[in-house]
């Protein structure tokens, strides 16, 4: 496997070379475009399981500025160090959804790769880390007032993800306490959405039987109403910008990532045309499991109890430390994912390639739903 070579700046140019994990995936895509675009940024190695099409660089640097190499690398048993060594900083945003029924095979990619991706930091001498977290990781919290990143992570342990996430924090404060020279810097973003993730996102959490039409005004009828239904929406190219500013400032620790205003099940029901039913959470949950069980949908009801218990993040300190301010609302990034749901919207990359229609779905399910990464 070829090391992408340094590039070299140009007089009076500032040379930063940024090693991105993960680099074809929702979050991964907007931040190769904000780094892509920055002047200061030389060079920018996307490390990906599966390196994508000519389409992917494109998109991801439309200026066309040659900034952008790819390489191929899984977290869980390529050497990093080789890759990694003269980086500037690495962007950790490599992370494994599925399969919610093989809890051993995300814990393998998401938690023992990234100590892989944190040790070889550390060997190639690395001076800075940003690392992709979540809202995911923060334990229960209020629904009715924000909470800021002193909110303990030790995440909500019926939920995979969730667990990973609270453990992988845990080793960045390991991390953190061996490597003092080292800027480490920790992302919280809430969910994260545009029109080009659909397709993704409808294969990892709603399945094969999720029909694209239901993404349409009246397509579905009511959205319960739970007391708990309250989160976050961010729009992926505002995750971007927010991970570039992380990349090139100077801020360390942790920080809020969401985009107003928070989403209930009234926002959502005016999205979607319908009306809201007030239903208990526990029958909600049920049909989740049951359906789950049966192998037809790949959210676990784990996730849907993360759902309802993850605290309202408060986002001040981004905004004021980190100077990012959200082009997109919450409205704006859900409303461009129902587009993109109806139209089978997606990247020339791998993870979010667009659905392919009825033989895709069915490959869904003869490949199992929830059962393979």
């Amino acid at each position: 496997m070829p090391v992408p070579a340094p590039r070299t700046a140009d007089e009076g140019e500032i040379a930063m070379r940024v090693v991105v994990t993960g680099a074809t995936g929702n979050i991964g895509t907007s931040t190769l475009r904000a780094l892509a675009g920055d002047p200061a940024v030389t060079a920018v190695i996307g490390l990906a399981r599966r390196v994508p099409g000519p389409g992917a660089e494109r998109e991801a640097d439309p200026a066309g500025t040659g900034k952008i190499e790819w390489a191929e690398a899984d977290v869980t048993d390529t050497d990093l160090v080789p890759l990694m060594r003269g980086a500037d900083v690495v962007v950790h945003l490599a992370w494994l959804f599925q399969p919610t029924h093989r809890p051993a095979v995300t814990w393998d990619a998401n938690v023992v790769g990234s100590s892989r991706v944190f040790d070889a930091v550390a060997e190639a001498g690395v001076p800075a880390l940003v690392y992709s977290s979540s809202v995911g990781a923060y334990s229960p919290g209020p629904k009715d007032r924000p909470v800021d990143e002193s909110w303990p992570t030790h995440g909500w342990p019926g939920a995979a993800y969730s667990r990973e996430k609270a453990y992988v924090e845990r080793l960045l404060d390991v991390f953190e306490s061996n490597r003092p020279d080292c800027r480490v810097v920790r992302m919280r973003p809430g969910f994260v959405f545009e029109r080009q993730s659909a397709s993704e996102q409808r294969r990892l959490f709603a399945g094969p039987l999720l029909p694209g039409r239901l993404a349409r005004p009246g397509g579905v009828p009511v959205v319960p109403d739970m007391p708990g239904l309250r989160m976050q929406f961010l729009h992926s190219a505002d995750g971007g910008q927010a991970f570039h500013l992380a990349v090139t400032g100077d801020a360390r620790g942790a920080f809020n990532i969401a985009a107003d205003p928070v989403m209930d099940a009234a926002e959502l029901a005016d999205l979607l045309g319908a009306r809201t039913v007030r239903v208990p959470q526990r029958g909600v949950r049920a049909a989740i499991a049951a359906a789950w069980g049966l192998h037809l949908v790949p959210a676990s009801p784990g996730l849907f109890d993360l759902a309802m218990e993850i605290p309202v993040m408060d986002t001040g300190r981004a905004r004021t430390e980190l100077g990012w301010t959200p082009r997109h609302t919450a409205r704006e990034a859900f409303t461009e994912f129902l587009d993109g749901l109806r139209a089978g919207s997606g990247r020339d990359t791998p993870p979010l390639a667009p659905g392919t229609g009825g033989p895709g779905r069915a490959r869904e399910f003869a490949t199992g739903v929830g059962r393979r990464p």
